[in-house]
This record gives structure tokens, sequence and C-alpha cells, in this order.
């Protein structure tokens, strides 16, 4: 704590000369799961684009465990000069926050919002192995049959998936806590484990291509990406969950230095390419206005508002 504090006192002593010339060097983006993932392929897709708009290069660096509260910390713990930000999303960057009593930092007051980005809704999927065709014949299946389903770990996007179709349907399943859902879908393509809930920028080409099958999407309508898809409402099972994704820099990190990453991750997502990956991916976008970092820091705190309830009533704790 004391060698960050001496850096923050260096960077602002520099005063907007060190703000003006950055980045001079290559940035860290930290990712919270593995390689992969949704989380990982977002942040490779938008580092690559953010690189440009830099001028530097952003070196993708995984920090898997503990459902991302590994990562966060090491996010909370760096020095605030603009070289290390993260990526994260609603289960590690809020619902973390209710889950964990332990967590050693504070999932707003140690980090800094920088920009909002894109948002998955949640795929239900299974091996191709489950003989089930509809939601309702998956629910049937899973109510009749001992069955294990895969997430990234505890408060993770998969588990919260996973809390929320439990909730919605009363069909239950052992949860296997995975580093990421990348080694998650390999094991449900090969039937290791049967069921996930899963954002759709990972598993929406895994059923494009046959390895898995698709019940329904968690969304409110059916996505352009998968119109073929029912929602879960349209399936029987009214549910709406969907993952929100931001970038955050280390709390104390100039607001200059924020603001030229704001800038380039919304140039980033007005890309005509990074935006048509987006949307074939099945992730709704955010407008410039939502990408600001006020309107983002005012949206994870409405964000906790809403969820802390529902956690808390379903019991899920970590020490």
């Amino acid at each position: 704590m004391r060698r960050t504090a001496i850096a923050l006192l260096a960077v602002t002593a520099a005063g907007p000369a060190f703000a003006q010339a950055y980045p001079t060097k290559p940035i860290t983006l930290i990712v919270p799961f593995a390689a992969g993932g949704p989380t990982d392929l977002l942040a490779r897709i938008l580092g690559e684009r953010m690189s440009k708009e830099l001028g530097q290069q952003i070196i993708v660096e995984n920090v898997t465990g503990a459902a991302g509260t590994i990562a966060m910390t090491k996010l909370s713990r760096s020095t605030p000069d603009g070289y290390t930000i993260g990526i994260g999303h609603l289960g590690t960057n809020v619902v973390n926050g209710v889950i964990y009593t332990k967590l050693g930092f504070d999932l707003i007051g140690d980090l800094e919002p920088i920009a909002r980005l894109p948002a998955n809704p949640m795929l239900i999927v299974s091996s191709n192995q489950v003989p089930a065709k509809t939601l309702k014949e998956l629910v049937a299946y899973l109510k009749a049959n001992q069955v294990s389903g895969g997430t990234a770990g505890m408060g993770s996007g998969s588990h919260i998936g996973a809390l929320a179709f439990n909730a919605a349907t009363g069909a239950t399943y052992q949860l296997v806590p995975y580093r990421g859902t990348g080694p998650a879908m390999q094991d449900l393509i090969s039937n290791q484990i049967q069921v996930m809930v899963d954002q759709s920028s990972n598993s929406l080409p895994q059923a494009q291509g046959g390895k898995i099958r698709a019940y329904a999407v968690t969304s409110a309508k059916r996505s352009p990406a998968m119109p073929d898809i029912p929602t879960a409402a349209e399936a029987g099972y009214p549910m709406e969950v969907s993952i929100w994704n931001g970038l955050w820099a280390p709390k104390g990190t100039p607001k200059a230095i924020v603001d030229k990453l704001n800038a380039a991750a919304v140039a980033a997502m007005q890309d005509p390419a990074v935006r048509k990956r987006m949307e074939e991916l099945g992730q709704d976008l955010p407008t410039v206005e939502e990408m600001k970092p006020a309107a983002f820091a005012a949206f994870q705190k409405a964000e906790f508002a809403k969820w802390k309830p529902i956690i808390e009533k379903a019991g899920v704790k970590i020490e």
C-alpha cells in the first residue's frame, strides 16, 4: 500500500504533462478469466482496436481464480498511472462485492470506472448427448436425472445465470466451478458436464456450429444474431439476465488518463468492424452516453442496489 501511495503522489505531481504524453509504453489489460471465454474474447477484440487509437500495444494478462476476485484485487493494488487496467462484468464487479464477505478491497471505492462495454444475454445450452429438444423437456430432464453443469466460479456470469435459471424453473443441478467458461465449454462439448447458462458470445458460435444445443436466450426479446432461438419467456420460463461488461483502472488514476482511455474505448465500439463482430456474438452495445465514466459509475452503483437483495435472498456467501 505504501508503494502504491508513493506512486500515486509521483503521478499526481507530474500533472497534466504526464497525462498529455500518455501512453508512452504498452498497457496491461487484466482479464479475470481464462483464455477462450467471453470476457477474454471481448478484451482481445477491444484491446486490439484501442491499441490503434492509443498508439501503444495493449497486452492481455489472464489472471484467473476465485471468480475474478484475484484479478480485481491485483488491479486495485496496481499503480494508478494508466498502464494497468482491467476488464470485468456484473459478476466480478458487483455480485462478488455481495458474495465475498472479506473481499479485501472495495469494488467501488478502490477502482476507477473507465467505460461501460457491451452486454451479453445468456443462452441456456446443453451437451448434444442430452435428449431434450425444448426448454420444458430440458427442465423435466434435469428434475428426473443427476446432472452437472459448469460455471466460471462463484459469482461469475455463468453462476449468476445458473441461479436465475434455477429460480425460474425449479430445476437444480450440480455446479462445477472452472477457471473460466472457455474450459467449461470444452467439457460441455465432450459431455463431461451436461448443461450451462452461458454468455451468448461464448456459447452462440458453438451452438451455431452444432457442437451444443441451445434452448433459449435470457433477453427480453430474441436476438438478431440468433432469431430462431426463443426467449426463455417464450419457452415458458420468464427470466431476464444480461451480463454487462466494463473497463476499470486503479483508484487515483488521473482523470485526463481515464478520459483518454474512455475515448479510445468509445472509438473502438464505434468502429463498424467491431460493432459487426459484437452483433454477430449476440451482444448489446451501450450508447456513447452510457459509456462515459460518470454514467458508468452511476450504473454500477444502481446494479449493486438491484442485485444485493437478490443474492442475499439466495443465501450465497463466501468467507
